[in-house]
């Protein structure tokens, strides 16, 4: 059994989405796919042993399930060992970020981080030439979640083109990797927030650059009309972690944000809902919409594993 060959890629780090060429980004879906498929044959898999012999760190300041999770036995399930990182380290106090990274770059080929400030996924990034980093959430980005959530429409709606998703919320690192991420399928994008807590302009702009068979990027303020016939309505926490002291002024901002069976029904008969979890029912998003059948909330915290290991068959080779 033939090892497939991991897409090669000029960038070094994946710090976000805009970091891939289009060619490397469809290769990565369909590298995504295939070791999925391939899951299934465990220690048999053309991928078991790629990164044989290898570790990769895991440096997370802020909490998580899925990100973690996956990373871990994505680094297992390709041969490799996970290098718990205190968090301790990604403050700056006991010692310079980049003091930390440019040790870390001797033991390790690769860096997972999941912090606060997107200025810290950089200085790790530019203090060591040789360690690859992978931005697993910022302030400003969440790349990796993005990557699922293509591979996770793509797999419903096989052919992308022309189609439209709907993200109604926060004007989030995830909303801003699900723009950057679904035009270059040629997936539409309708961002729908209250007015202060839009993307930045510069988003919008980067995101029209890089749209692909006809894609537009439209931002509303009403989202009834910004889900009207869309293809998927995808949705977060109103309040992100870090942003807790918010929480009661924002419950009242994004109270008319609601995913709920009405807003549902205004789009697309039979569209797909999305959250990149943890879903807060009763707030941003129903019960009845999470436990629905066009629920795809597990299939994209599923596809988190299969996009960030052939990430790091793409990075790591």
């Amino acid at each position: 059994m033939t090892a497939p060959a991991p897409p090669a890629t000029p960038a070094k780090d994946f710090l976000s989405i805009l970091d891939l060429s289009d060619s490397d980004f469809h290769k990565l879906l369909d590298l995504s796919a295939q070791v999925k498929a391939d899951r299934h044959l465990a220690l048999r898999a053309p991928t078991a042993q790629a990164l044989k012999g290898r570790h990769v760190g895991m440096l997370f300041e802020k909490p998580s399930l899925r990100t973690r999770s996956t990373f871990e036995i994505a680094v297992h399930e390709l041969g490799g060992h996970s290098l718990d990182v205190p968090a301790q380290f990604a403050d700056g106090a006991r010692e310079p970020l980049e003091d930390v990274a440019r040790n870390l770059e001797r033991w390790v080929p690769a860096l997972v981080i999941r912090t606060y400030a997107h200025d810290k996924v950089m200085a790790f990034a530019s203090a060591a030439p040789r360690l690859h980093v992978i931005n697993a959430l910022s302030d400003q980005e969440h790349p990796c979640q993005a990557l699922a959530d293509v591979l996770t429409m793509r797999e419903h709606w096989g052919r992308c083109q022309g189609r439209t998703v709907a993200y109604v919320g926060d004007g989030n690192n995830v909303a801003t990797s699900l723009a950057h991420a679904a035009p270059r399928l040629g997936i539409s994008v309708h961002l729908a927030a209250p007015r202060g807590y839009e993307v930045p302009a510069r988003v919008v702009e980067e995101s029209a650059r890089g749209a692909r068979d006809g894609a537009t990027i439209k931002t509303f303020v009403d989202p009834r009309e910004a889900v009207s016939g869309v293809d998927a309505i995808y949705t977060d926490v109103w309040t992100s972690m870090g942003q807790e002291v918010e929480g009661a002024k924002r419950r009242r901002v994004f109270r008319s944000f609601q995913v709920n069976s009405a807003l549902m029904a205004q789009a697309a008969p039979g569209a797909l809902f999305m959250h990149c979890l943890p879903a807060h029912r009763g707030e941003e998003v129903t019960a009845e919409v999470v436990e629905a059948a066009t629920s795809v909330i597990f299939d994209q915290a599923e596809n988190r594993l299969h996009t960030q290991k052939a990430l790091l068959l793409m990075l790591l080779g």
